[in-house]
Formats: C-alpha cells, structure tokens, sequence
C-alpha cells in the first residue's frame, strides 16, 4: 500500500515561472549559482542556494545562508511572486528532453511509510548531507525541492494522467534555457483526486529514484516534529515528503562515467597487461569515443586512444543484484586492485562524470592531464528496482537520471 496526500502548493505566478523556477541546489556550485542569478533577483538559486546573496566564500552550512533563505523566500511570498492555493491539490509534471517525456504525479508521501520501508532506498545517506537539509528545511519551514519516486507502471494511473492532460489547460509550460521544457496541471477535482489516492493505496511499494538525502531529511524532521507534538494527528504536513512520482518505464537514466587521475604508480604497459587479466581489450579508435551498447562492457580512454574493454566470465556472480551491475564489476576487478581506488566515496583520485556531459569530457580531461577514463553502460531502473527490493544498496554513483526537475514549481509548507 502506498499513501500519496494532496496538498496546498505554494507556487510562482505564470508570468513569472520561468524566471523563478531554477536547477536544483545539488546540481550546480556556488560559483555557478551567482551567475545564474546575474540580473534574475526572483531566481529560487536565492532561496536554495543563498550563499548567491552573501561575501563570497562564507561556508554554506553557516547558520546566516539558511537564515538567508528564509528570509529570501518570505519576501517573495510578501511581494507576490509566489501564490498558494486555496485547498489540497495533486499535480501533474511533463518534463520533455529530446526523445525523452516524464509525466509523473505531485503529491505528499508517507514519511511512515519512508521508515517503514514501503517507499524503498537504493543508496546510503551522509549524516552531513542530511542535516543540511533538515536544517535548509527547518529554518524555512517548507520542503523547498522535491524528492524523485518512481513505481512499477500502473495502466489505471496513466489513463487518469493522459486523460486529464488533453482535457484541460495547463497552468505552466514553458521551456528552459536547456532546451527541457516543463508542463504542469493542477487537479483540484475531489472526486478525481481520490480516484488517484485509492489506485496509489493498491500499489506495493514506491521507490526513491533520486532524492535519498531530501527523503531522509523529510523523514527525520517529520519525525521529532511529531515527538514534539503532543496533540500528533498523523494528517499533518510534516508526516508527508513532497515528491514527483513517475511510472518506471518512463524513466531515463544515463551513463555515469569515472575518471582516475593516475595509474597507481603503474607505466601504460603494465597496467594494460593488468586490465587483459579480467577483461578483453581491443583498440578502437584514437578519434572517435566508444559509447557501449550494451552491459557488462566499457570505454576505456587512455594516451589518446579509446579501447573497448569486456568482462570476462567468470570474474562477477551472475545472479548477484550487486555484483553483477557493471559499475560492480568495474570496481571490483580493476578500479580496486589495480588502481587502488578502494572507497570511490572518498578517494580524491576519481571523479564521476555524468552522461549529460559526453564523452568528449573525458577525452579532454585525459588529454590535459588525468590518466584514464571509463565510459559506462547506463544502469537500468530494473536493475534500481530490484536492489532495492533485495534490501541492498547500490554502489556510488551509479545512476544519472536526465532530465533534471525544476525547483520552485510548487513548495510544500509544513504549517
């Protein structure tokens, strides 16, 4: 059973959408966030990344960046930017990339559910990470960005979605200047709304696609607020997670690549005879990058040239969830043991590059310098699914789902 609650969204002006909806606070640094809040004074960045309207340098975790985006936010609410409305309502969110068309639906999720495992995780959490934003979420009193669930495909929920879509105006659809354009319906219908809410009570489980730190975060919060409640009903705001809520089969997920400054103290030669232990290389061109079509083989870019590089049998458990992923694979039998990358959280050594970047990313990075580069297959949502329904935890950057959800299409406050 998953509980899904309509809510009273704080959201921008039509007019003004465009301008305020922003990337989201994880995707971008500080330095790149003062630019884009370059002549946008109603760019949410001002909220979520407040540090854009302080000296430069201050640490982002101080106590004045969180107070800075309270302050941020009410005044935009006090000079009408962002408006409320009147009573609980789902949403519906089209997100188009390309080839590429998400539709999920908004709505509070069960913060119950969430420690209960219904809503299901795939990944650990940093304590650092969540109490950034616990205290992001506290100090403004509002679920500013939105956590990304998915659940196995429901035909009655796409039906309901499709329908309402051509039947009735949107009330934001505007296009960004990455090229993803953003399409969003409100569903204020009681009837319908618990049309939705009674097909979601018969789905088993949702999962966390991307979000684990604002999903905890809402979780923890959620939970000493109803500690220090007294007079706890279970409907208040803060026992629900805003989220957006997308079928499985829609989902795009990219390649999510590495990089490996050096070689471990190994020269070109050595460390290519190590590779050919565990995997069959073959050269495939100095110009043109290897992309792989299919899992369990990789790019590999090393001294201007690009190799393609396959497992061999036997070096991974074919039926283990973990093991068998290929960023498994490619950790275990050569990041680890013969570049020592031991912890990939940790190590300074490697970086991750995600798919949206290319691969010529990682020809340039190698050229000027770093000395190996990995392109990957991209992990598949089945593959999500069924660690997370084995209670496992996928290894670290794994998964880079494109395209991005805007933030500040629809805030959840918790009074």
């Amino acid at each position: 059973m998953s509980t899904i609650k309509p809510f009273k969204a704080l959201r921008p002006k039509a007019e003004l959408v465009k301008d305020v909806a922003s990337v989201p606070y994880d995707v971008i640094n500080s330095g790149e966030a003062r630019e884009k809040v370059q002549g946008n004074p109603n760019s949410f960045l001002h909220v979520t990344k407040a540090e854009v309207d302080l000296p430069i340098g201050i640490d982002t975790h101080s106590e004045e960046v969180y107070q800075k985006g309270k302050e941020n936010l009410e005044k935009m609410i006090k000079d009408g930017i962002f408006i409320s409305d009147e009573k609980p309502c789902l949403y519906i969110y089209k997100l188009v990339m390309a080839e590429v068309c998400e539709i999920g639906i908004v709505a509070g999720a069960s913060v119950e559910e969430y420690e209960n495992n219904i809503i299901k995780k795939h990944e650990k959490t940093r304590v650092d990470k969540e109490e950034d934003r616990i205290k992001h979420i506290e100090t403004c009193n509002a679920q500013t960005e939105p956590v990304f669930l998915t659940y196995r495909s429901n035909e009655n929920v796409n039906k309901i979605v499709d329908d309402f879509m051509k039947n009735n105006p949107a009330i934001y659809d505007f296009t960004a200047d990455d090229g993803i354009s953003h399409t969003f319906w409100k569903i204020d219908d009681d009837n319908l709304i618990k049309q939705i809410v009674d097909i979601f009570s018969g789905i088993d489980y949702l999962y966390i696609a991307d979000g684990h730190h604002r999903s905890a975060a809402g979780a923890i919060l959620g939970k000493r607020k109803r500690e220090a409640n007294p007079n706890h009903t279970g409907n208040e705001e803060y026992n629900f997670i805003m989220s957006v809520i997308f079928p499985h089969d829609q989902l795009y997920i990219m390649d999510y690549n590495r990089i490996v400054k050096d070689l471990n103290g190994l020269s070109k030669d050595e460390f290519l005879a190590k590779v050919k232990e565990k995997f069959d290389v073959e050269e495939y061109s100095s110009d043109s990058a290897y992309k792989p079509t299919e899992s369990h083989t990789f790019g590999m870019y090393l001294d201007h040239m690009w190799y393609k590089i396959s497992a061999k049998s036997g070096i991974y458990d074919p039926n283990d969830v973990i093991k068998s992923l290929d960023v498994s694979i490619l950790q275990d039998n050569l990041l680890y043991p013969i570049l020592g990358i031991e912890d990939p959280r940790k190590d300074k050594r490697i970086d991750f590059v995600g798919g949206i970047r290319g691969l010529d990313e990682l020809k340039n990075r190698v050229d000027n310098g770093e000395a190996v580069a990995f392109s990957m297959f991209a992990t598949s949502i089945e593959e999500l699914m069924n660690i997370a329904d084995a209670g496992e935890i996928m290894p670290p950057k794994s998964t880079w789902f494109e395209p991005k959800l805007r933030s500040a299409l629809f805030i959840h406050l918790l009074d």
